[in-house]
This record gives structure tokens, C-alpha cells and sequence, in this order.
């Protein structure tokens, strides 16, 4: 008797079907389309992938206003961000906003700018290390001010590449660890940069 029911549930539910209106199954099977999408493409945007556009010159010549990146964020659930990647994060000013700066500073580390340059002080160089920055930054690029800053265990010094234009941690402070949304991956804009990003090595 149950089967008997079951199968009278689906007879209905098929001559329903069969009895929509064209415009109205059409609209039915948008809206499969869209949850569908919506399952699929929502965890990859929340934990794997997310477009984000450039907006200004402060990372220039690295990344220029308009382009078009794909950050990625499954590398840093297995792994701390290094010196010299460049990630996006929740501005500290305004959580809605999202930054793009270049990682200079790491947890626990002292950070010196004076007379253009930038010195780190850790564990490894406890006399100070100058660090070398010509692989991105534009050439004759100096580094304005006059700041020394002790880092947390969970906090980034973080700088844009074009040092005279650019709002990062010489006014804001250091970010924390939780406020990382990711890395620059790819490159999908301009056509003619399209490819993969590279990060700086750090020779000492």
C-alpha cells in the first residue's frame, strides 16, 4: 500500500510538470540552474579562489589600477605568508575594504626605516639586516620615513610598491594574521600579462 502511495506522489508530481506552463518551466529550471551554481561556486569564492581588481597606483610597477587577479587562499591554511608575497587583506580602517599591499615585515620581527632603507631584526640578523627590494620596486624608489615597530607573533608589516603613493603600515600599523584573505595567484587581465604571478626570492 505504501509503494502504491509512493508511486502515486510521482505520477502526480510528473503530470505537474507536464502541465506547466513552457514560460513558467523555464523559470523553474533557471532557478535549478542558479542553486546549483550557487552550491558549486560559493565554497571555491569563500575558500579556495576570489577575483579581486586592482584599484590605484600604490603597488605599481608590480600591479597596475584596473588589472584583474585572482588571489588564492588554501596555501596559507597549511603554511605562514613569507616576506615579499603579495596578499589582500581586510583594510583595519574599514573591514568592508579590501588592500593589496607586499609582505615586509614578519611576526616577532623589528622593522627600521630610515634614510630610504628598510632593516629587519630577528632571531637570524640580530644586528639588523637591509633589505634588498630591486627585483619590484621601480627603479630609484626610496622608502619615506622614519618609523621603527616591534612586531606581535601574529602581525605583518605590510607596504605598497610605489613607496609615494601608497596608504600601508607606516599609517595604518602592522595587520593582523586573521585579517589575510590570501595570496595573488594569476594574473587574468591585461591579456597580454595573463599568466601566473612571481614572487621575489630574498637572498641574505
Amino acid at each position: 500500500m505504501l509503494e502504491n502511495i509512493l508511486q502515486n506522489k510521482k505520477k502526480n508530481k510528473k503530470r505537474f510538470f507536464k502541465k506547466m506552463p513552457p514560460f513558467l518551466s523555464f523559470v523553474f529550471d533557471v532557478i535549478k540552474l542558479v542553486v546549483l551554481a550557487f552550491i558549486i561556486v560559493w565554497p571555491i569564492h569563500r575558500f579556495v579562489f576570489q577575483p579581486f581588481y586592482v584599484v590605484g597606483p600604490s603597488m605599481e610597477p608590480s600591479f597596475y589600477d584596473n588589472e584583474y587577479l585572482i588571489i588564492e587562499k588554501i596555501t596559507y591554511r597549511f603554511r605562514e605568508p613569507k616576506r615579499g608575497e603579495v596578499i589582500v587583506f581586510q583594510s583595519p580602517s574599514n573591514p568592508k575594504d579590501y588592500l593589496i599591499k607586499r609582505i615586509i615585515g614578519l611576526p616577532n620581527e623589528k622593522i627600521l626605516i630610515e634614510k630610504g632603507g628598510i632593516l629587519i631584526e630577528n632571531t637570524q640578523f640580530v644586528r639588523g639586516l637591509k633589505l634588498k627590494e630591486d627585483t619590484y620596486l621601480a627603479s630609484g624608489t626610496t622608502t619615506p620615513g622614519q618609523i621603527s615597530v616591534e612586531l606581535q607573533d601574529d602581525q605583518y608589516y605590510v607596504l605598497g610598491d610605489n613607496r609615494n603613493m601608497s596608504l600601508d603600515s607606516r599609517v595604518f600599523g602592522p595587520i593582523s594574521r586573521e585579517n589575510i584573505n590570501g595570496r595573488t595567484w594569476f594574473r587574468g587581465w591585461p591579456f597580454k600579462e595573463i599568466g601566473l604571478i612571481e614572487m621575489p626570492i630574498f637572498i641574505y
